[in-house]
């Protein structure tokens, strides 16, 4: 096999995200094709979040992983971020049974992405070790060394073709995972992600590792990144590094949970592939590069059975030449055949039976669906808006902390709770992250500046967005936000008016000098995570009083007889949070 050409040809960039999806015939086998060239094939994952067999699932990508080995020996699969955390299975285990089911489905290259951290470093550099093919960043750095902590990058070697998969992890992990766990005792920052002001410590790192993997041979470098590009910090976006970086042919990203596939320039004016997923196993990605030098990337979201002679219809593909694209949704008319293969089916299986009976012990009910989302549009508002759950998080953490006020960010409410028989199962669903209440005594300015900074990016979501009990307030949106971070996303100050206004605690006037007792969780109030460093230092006089789970499920069986009261009827909740549209 021929080493492929770096330089795309006019027609090879023409045709690099037309997508042909038909599912080819079972070819002949390798010994009669041993002359051959073979193309080379790359399966991708992306913010999977513990979906172990939501939509396509881990089943179905196994499957699907099997019938491209029937194309060609070259297949190798490669995750890039946030797959053990999200969801009861990861944690009930933290983190385990994924990484135990991810083994079973053979994934060849993984990077850490923010949410692996989210069990403490000890247990991320465990189950570093339990992934059989490990975890790879150039990025995480160990700041006593300067040197990574994890492998920078792995070559692969395809005939003879070499790629070099080279890892890079948001420096976002900061804020978006718990501040202290890259931290020592004494508070002081252990681990960093080449983060600064400006990307350019970033962009070095990247561009160095890619520069290193060159040398060492490689024929086509991939970047596998958990980045993003909406709601992420601009100058630490896909986008942004590959603006500033040479020598990339594709990148792989994650983060933002969007669906596309897109062609971007990089510092020279050459052509980057940047393809993401979505969430969830939706959709698997599939990178193809033949030996022509004609790069693919298509977004699969049906798996069609194997061995199956199937036409176009049996498996589709999103279709973007030079703009963002989500694959088409599915007929609701019809439930779509999913295709599974039965030994990872049956391995799941055999986990899930583990810790299934606890889930489902029924807590409660509700007659109301306690939502997410915006009645209107079905789009999420818990990050830029009040809803009836964000209003039953935070009341359930007053309650039971007795605290003058409760916040709730909104990016750790992970999902709706249906009408019906509440299980154990349905709340671990929304407090997936094993956080411990705690409450703090904070003044009347650090609570101004909290939602302040929660407020920074309306009308764009935030995760910090907070959700309340005890106190209401008003953004003014018309007022740009004057909110000021170090280069590691944490508040600094405001140095300008504050679009935050009408600040009332249980209906009298919020007082700045005046100490109030806060209820919140260790990630907030303790770790000081989505940057609130307003509270750091701050008196905790309740410390770890119960994990966020089982907060929600005494104050439903306690505070409300299990069940949930006409209060929370609104889904747009009872009018805590008001705002001003310019």
């Amino acid at each position: 096999m021929k080493k492929f050409s770096r330089q795309l040809s006019s027609r090879c960039l023409a045709s690099i995200v037309a997508f042909n999806m038909a599912f080819a015939m079972p070819l002949p086998s390798f010994a009669e094709e041993s002359d051959k060239e073979q193309n080379i094939i790359i399966l991708y994952t992306n913010d999977v979040h513990c979906a172990i067999d939501d939509n396509i699932g881990y089943a179905g990508l196994a499957l699907y992983e099997k019938e491209m080995l029937q194309e060609t020996p070259y297949v190798t699969l490669v995750d890039a971020g946030d797959a053990i955390q999200g969801a009861p299975i990861g944690t009930l285990s933290s983190g385990s049974y994924v990484v135990d089911i991810m083994n079973e489905v053979g994934y060849d290259f993984a990077i850490p992405g923010n949410h692996e951290f989210d069990y403490g470093m000890d247990r991320f550099l465990a189950l570093a070790d339990d992934l059989e093919c490990g975890y790879t960043s150039c990025n995480f750095m160990d700041l006593k060394t300067n040197e990574p902590v994890l492998d920078a990058y792995h070559m692969f070697d395809y005939g003879d073709t070499s790629i070099a998969f080279v890892g890079v992890s948001t420096p976002e992990s900061y804020t978006k995972s718990t501040p202290s766990y890259f931290q020592d005792e004494a508070g002081n920052y252990i681990y960093g992600f080449c983060e600064d002001e400006t990307g350019k410590a970033l962009y070095d790192q990247v561009q160095n590792t890619v520069d290193e993997a060159t040398d060492a041979g490689a024929d086509y470098v991939v970047l596998v990144g958990h980045l993003g590009k909406e709601g992420v910090t601009p100058y630490w976006t896909s986008d942004a590094v590959i603006a500033n970086t040479t020598g990339i042919d594709v990148v792989i990203d994650g983060h933002s949970h969007e669906s596309f596939n897109r062609i971007l320039e990089n510092k020279d004016g050459d052509e980057v592939i940047l393809t993401q997923t979505g969430t969830k196993l939706s959709s698997i990605g599939k990178l193809t590069i033949e030996p022509d030098g004609t790069i693919t990337a298509e977004l699969v979201d049906e798996v069609p059975a194997l061995n199956a002679t199937a036409s176009a219809a049996d498996a589709t593909a999103s279709d973007a030449t030079s703009s963002d694209a989500t694959p088409a949704a599915a007929d609701d008319s019809e439930e779509p055949v999913k295709n599974v293969d039965p030994e990872t089916d049956a391995f799941i299986k055999n986990i899930q039976a583990k810790y299934s009976e606890m889930l489902e012990e029924v807590v409660g009910n509700t007659s109301v669906l306690l939502t997410t989302n915006n009645p209107d549009t079905g789009e999420r508002a818990v990050r830029k808006a009040e809803t009836n759950l964000g209003d039953f998080c935070a009341d359930a953490f007053r309650d039971q902390s007795g605290a003058d006020i409760a916040f709730m960010n909104g990016g750790g409410i992970r999902a709706d709770v249906e009408a019906g028989e509440i299980t154990y199962n349905d709340l671990l669903n929304v407090f997936p992250f094993s956080n411990t209440m705690c409450v703090a005594e904070v003044t009347g300015s650090q609570i101004r500046d909290a939602l302040e900074m929660a407020s920074k990016n309306y009308p764009e979501e935030s995760g910090g967005f907070l959700q309340v009990s005890g106190i209401s307030y008003t953004i003014n949106s018309s007022i740009p936000s004057s909110v000021k971070l170090d280069d590691k996303g944490n508040f600094t100050g405001v140095e300008g008016d504050y679009r935050v206004t009408d600040i009332k605690v249980n209906g009298e006037p919020l007082d700045l000098e005046k100490t109030y007792t806060l209820a919140s969780h260790s990630y907030m109030l303790k770790s000081c995570g989505d940057g609130m460093t307003m509270f750091e230092g701050c008196n905790i006089i309740q410390d770890d009083i119960a994990v966020d789970v089982d907060v929600l499920s005494n104050y439903l069986s306690e505070a409300l007889g299990g069940t949930v009261s006409d209060s929370y009827a609104n889904p747009s909740g009872d009018g805590r949070i008001s705002i001003i549209v310019e």
